[in-house]
């Protein structure tokens, strides 16, 4: 039976999928200063529509001309983003509130609670700083790991999945993949951040060569000024090409190493989990080369982050199932203790 919280849980995640989405679209609209403030837009709690409050904000910005679509965009992505952290604090009250059930968990949406007040932190600082690569990339990765772990949160609150005796190895293989499947989205955040993404417009080569022109110290020289406005980037063409190059080096580990699990999940008779992990990842690979080959298309670049969720919270679900929790794991051995114990003693009760 579902734990208290578990729909609220459900729920916060749902929300968090339209989040991210949400987030991706304005990025790849290059809308992430369609408002050039924060939390409001111009000064206003939303976009100014009339000619005397535009006029205003333009005298506020001068160097910020207001567009209408843009500001929405942005704004809209924060009214969901807010949303999403009142649900969230909801959630970690409830969780107090219950901290003396030790079926509860405490710590997960406490954790989550912080991590999303720093989000909001992260949603702040890409608009002061103007779109600092290393501060849109955090904030992607940020929205990634608010779903993530409230994933955890919903699968540990349904009471649904049963703790899976596996070997050891299989287990650090599992958690290996998800390392390389969150390394992998970290190299996406990048491509997006510096505009990488149609650095390279052929397949499989890259400007036509197999190893094209690129410089890898350039493109991922982590201490970029702050300062310039990164809206459209500031990378040459050979950084950006090393970045893209390296994103499609990280696919074809993660594929590789991805299709190993699944061999293994089949083998230890998880046959669902793999046939999951398998259509999540043709569905991420598709959407990749997608992007390639039609030049970045608006709605397959949003689907292609969905994707990417899709396979990150594929790994959770993965991993959870193969290592359960200390809490989980006790409670579903309970009953098969007590059969145990039950069956050796009715011979010496007669029964």
């Amino acid at each position: 039976m579902h734990k208290p919280g578990y729909r609220l849980a459900l729920f916060a995640s749902l929300l968090t999928v339209v989040v991210v989405l949400l987030g991706a679209y304005t990025r790849l609209t290059h809308a992430g200063l369609g408002c050039p403030d924060w939390p409001g837009c111009y000064g206003f709690l939303g976009v100014p529509m009339s000619e005397h409050k535009q006029a205003i904000a333009e005298a506020r910005f001068p160097e910020a001309p207001v567009e209408v679509a843009k500001g929405w965009y942005e704004m809209i992505h924060r009214y969901f983003a807010g949303s999403l952290g009142l649900v969230i604090l909801a959630i970690a009250t409830q969780a107090i509130r219950r901290r003396a059930d030790a079926t509860q968990p405490l710590k997960l949406p406490l954790a989550i609670l912080a991590l999303v007040i720093l989000q909001g932190a992260f949603g702040m600082w890409t608009v002061t700083l103007q779109l600092w690569p290393q501060v849109v990339t955090a904030h992607l990765l940020g929205g990634f790991a608010t779903l993530s772990l409230l994933t955890l949160l919903t699968l540990r609150l349904s009471g649904r999945f049963a703790p899976l005796q596996l070997p050891a190895g299989l287990r650090a293989l599992a958690a290996a993949c998800l390392l390389l499947v969150i390394g992998q989205i970290v190299l996406g955040g990048w491509v997006s951040s510096n505009y990488a993404a149609v650095a390279c417009v052929d397949l499989p080569t890259c400007h036509g060569e197999w190893w094209p022109a690129m410089d890898f110290g350039k493109g991922f020289h982590l201490t970029q000024h702050i300062g310039p406005n990164y809206l459209g980037g500031q990378l040459d063409s050979d950084a950006r090409t090393a970045i893209h190059m390296s994103h499609r080096i990280g696919a074809l580990l993660v594929t590789l190493a991805l299709l190993l699990l699944a061999w293994r999940l089949r083998a230890a008779g998880l046959p669902r989990l793999a046939g999951l992990l398998l259509v999540a990842l043709a569905l991420q690979i598709s959407l990749g080369l997608s992007n390639v080959i039609f030049h970045l298309p608006l709605l397959v670049a949003v689907a292609h982050n969905a994707g990417g969720a899709a396979l990150l919270l594929t790994m959770v679900l993965i991993n959870y199932r193969l290592r359960g929790n200390a809490v989980e794991r006790a409670r579903a051995g309970e009953p098969a203790v007590q059969r145990v114990m039950a069956s050796k003693l009715a011979p010496a009760l007669g029964k």
